[in-house]
């Protein structure tokens, strides 16, 4: 059986899909609010023609997700798979975005939650690199249990490299740290 990274999935917060070309307007709907990228190394995202580079990017990695609420059908953004290695048994899942008006409820959690169910049927472990000085990510990541183990510059599609630190969550470590469904 072999990595799908660009599954259909479901809870009951969220729906996820593959993101298609024709996504761009409801995507950049949700992108283009500037608050949205304040604690993130790319904070000028929320200007069309950088979201633009993101989004072409986003098409190119072959893992890229639409993030739907469930309840409402309404776009919330989007997330996606990449650096995916076989060999190492070892995804990456990152380039989340999620619009303020889901900010600090379960959403983000019942997204990763369902990203790392997914992945944890073919890899042992899952990397997530996090703008070093983007403080709720960070804490989304603690909060999820994920473990830091480092830092690392990183070029975001031709924009400046960024320090990021990494976190990282093992296939043996999810069941307990997985919450409960949503």
């Amino acid at each position: 059986m072999s990595f799908d990274l660009q599954p259909k999935l479901e809870n009951a917060l969220i729906r996820l899909r593959p993101l298609r070309a024709e996504d761009f307007e409801q995507l950049y709907a949700v992108a283009s609010d500037p608050l949205l990228w304040e604690q993130h190394p790319s904070r000028t995202r929320y200007q069309r023609d950088v979201f633009q580079n993101y989004f072409k990017g986003a098409m190119e990695s072959g893992g890229a997700l639409l993030v739907f609420d469930n309840r409402t059908g309404q776009v919330l953004g989007s997330s996606r798979f990449y650096d995916y290695d076989e060999a190492e048994r070892r995804v990456e899942i990152g380039y989340t975005f999620i619009a303020r008006s889901h900010w600090g409820g379960h959403y983000n959690r019942a997204l990763k939650t369902l990203m790392l169910d997914h992945a944890f049927q073919f890899v042992d472990s899952v990397v997530f690199h996090v703008g070093a000085d983007n403080r709720r990510s960070r804490m989304a990541m603690e909060k999820l249990g994920a473990t830091l183990i480092g830092e690392a510059a990183i070029s975001y599609y031709g924009e400046p490299s960024n320090v990021n630190v990494i976190f990282k969550i093992d296939k043996t470590d999810w069941p307990r740290l997985r919450p409960d469904p949503v």
